[in-house]
Formats: structure tokens, C-alpha cells, sequence
């Protein structure tokens, strides 16, 4: 199991020991979409879902899904976020909306994770919000962008 730090020796899942990490600013920013019929776009950006204001539920969702991704992914640390951004963008080539997150904290261990539940967490909320007009979304190339802070440093996605 080398390099696989949520298991200890034995093979066992265990929480990461980050007690003796430096306390650093971390950064991460994650980035997805959610594809759908264009009429569902339409609907959307003009603000005419039954539901109300998707794009503002959304963003708060995500940045809940921020602030509870421990609470969601069991070897996760809980985590005093410093600032949690939620951008979301019409792309009529999709059609489709994407959304990108940057999650932020001064402590030892990173918010990949925060960043990337919150891009899933802000998609899911798309769907749940439209889906009775749009059954087909799907969410699509959600990954981490860019990382900086830690041992490890600053990584950007090629």
C-alpha cells in the first residue's frame, strides 16, 4: 500500500496523522459541468425555473457542500475554511452551465477535497432543481485545477 497514505501498514484505512504538518495557507480550485438541452439553459439563465433561482440555490449548496465534505467522505478532516468562491458560467457550446470553486484555510492538510465536492454538490443542485424538465443532465469533467500550499507545493492541471 506505499503511497496510499490512508492506510496504515497493515493495509488498514485509517485518518492521515497531520499533527506534525506545518500550518500553511492551502488553495485549491476544482471546476465541472452539467450538460443539458438547450431549452433547459434557456430556462435557467432567464430565471424561469418553477423552483426559483438556480444558480443562487446553487452556489449556496456548494459552499455548504464546502463546509460538510468531512461530515460526507469518511477519512476527510474537518476543516475551518477560511473562504469557499462558487462561479458558475452559461456555455451555449455545451449547452450547458460550469461551475468552479476555490476553497481556502490556513491549516496542514489541503481542501482538494472541499473544492471538488463543492463543484459536485453545486451541479447536483442544478439537476435536482431542473430535472422535471430535464431527466437527461449529466454531469461531466469535474476535476481539481490547481492545488497550492503544503509539502507538496503549487500543481495546476495539465
Amino acid at each position: 500500500m506505499s503511497g496510499l497514505t490512508h492506510f496504515d501498514a497493515a493495509g488498514r484505512a485509517h485518518m492521515v496523522d497531520v499533527g506534525d504538518k506545518d500550518m500553511t495557507r492551502r488553495v485549491a480550485v476544482a471546476r465541472g459541468s452539467i450538460r443539458m438541452q438547450p431549452e433547459t439553459l434557456d430556462v435557467i439563465r432567464e430565471g424561469r425555473a418553477s423552483k426559483g433561482d438556480v444558480i443562487g440555490i446553487a452556489r449556496i449548496a456548494a459552499i455548504q457542500g464546502a463546509k460538510r465534505t468531512a461530515d460526507l467522505i469518511p477519512l476527510c478532516h474537518p476543516l475551518a475554511l477560511t473562504r469557499v468562491t462558487v462561479d458558475f458560467d452559461f456555455d451555449a457550446a455545451l449547452p450547458g452551465v460550469r461551475c468552479t470553486t476555490q476553497v481556502e484555510t490556513i491549516g496542514r492538510t489541503g481542501v482538494e477535497m472541499e473544492a471538488l465536492t463543492a463543484v459536485q454538490v453545486g451541479l447536483l443542485t442544478i439537476y435536482d432543481m431542473c430535472k422535471a424538465i430535464d431527466r437527461g443532465m449529466v454531469m461531466t469533467d469535474i476535476g481539481l485545477q490547481e492545488k497550492i500550499g503544503g509539502k507538496s507545493g503549487h500543481w495546476t492541471a495539465a
